[in-house]
This record gives structure tokens, sequence and C-alpha cells, in this order.
């Protein structure tokens, strides 16, 4: 780890943390379901498998797109941590059916976005 990495890290994640600021805002909060997690959650699972799949062994990739991409705008873009804190207060809220959907829907829908994301990546991007 070098002082370069940690300004490329840094400034992708600058960036992923201002996009997804913008876009909950956009989508507004919403008390009885977190949409704007889920549906950020499911566009940086997709994003992340639409880049490995398309450029995850191009040299340039490897050298520091990784790095900016996928660990800094990826990385501030989506939103596990308050996928947790969301889930937990559903669950301790007196919704555990809702918490449980909201868990359950966010990991397979993100799995499948990986999944359609890596794909679509294979055929277009490489």
């Amino acid at each position: 780890m070098n002082l370069h990495s940690l300004l490329i890290v840094a400034l992708g994640g600058a960036a992923g943390a201002v996009l997804r600021f913008m876009l909950s805002a956009l989508i507004g909060v919403h008390h009885v379901f977190p949409w704007a997690t889920l549906g950020i959650n499911i566009a940086g699972s997709f994003a992340i498998g639409l880049l490995w799949g398309g450029w995850g062994h191009a040299e340039w990739f490897q050298q520091w797109g990784r790095l900016a991409l996928v660990v800094g705008v990826l990385g501030g873009f989506t939103t596990f941590s308050a996928f947790s804190m969301e889930t937990l207060n559903l669950l301790q809220g007196g919704r555990p059916w809702l918490g449980l959907t909201y868990a359950g829907s966010s990991m397979l829908a993100c799995l499948l976005g990986v999944f359609i994301g890596e794909r679509t990546g294979s055929l277009f991007l490489s």
C-alpha cells in the first residue's frame, strides 16, 4: 500500500459517497421500507459484476481501475452497513417479517445483479 493507491481509493470513495447521497436524496427516505438503500445495493452489485466481467483481466484495471472503481467508487456508493443497520432496526422494531423480507430480497437481488452484470460485461465490454 502506498500514497498513490490511497489517493486513488480516497478520490473514488468520495465520488461514490457523493453519488450515493445524491441518489438517496432523489429517491427519498421511506420509513416503511428502505427502498433507496436496496436500489443502491442492487445497482452497485450490478456495476461491480459489469466491471469485473468486462475488464477484470485488463492491465489498466489490475493496475489502478480496481482500486479506483471497485474499492473506491463502489465502496463509497454501496451501503451494506446502512443495509445491516436498517435490517436490525426492522427486526428490533417489531417488524421481523419486513426485516427478513428486506434482508432476503437484498441478498438475492444483489447476487442476481452481480451475475447479470458479470455476464453483460463479459459479452459487451471485453
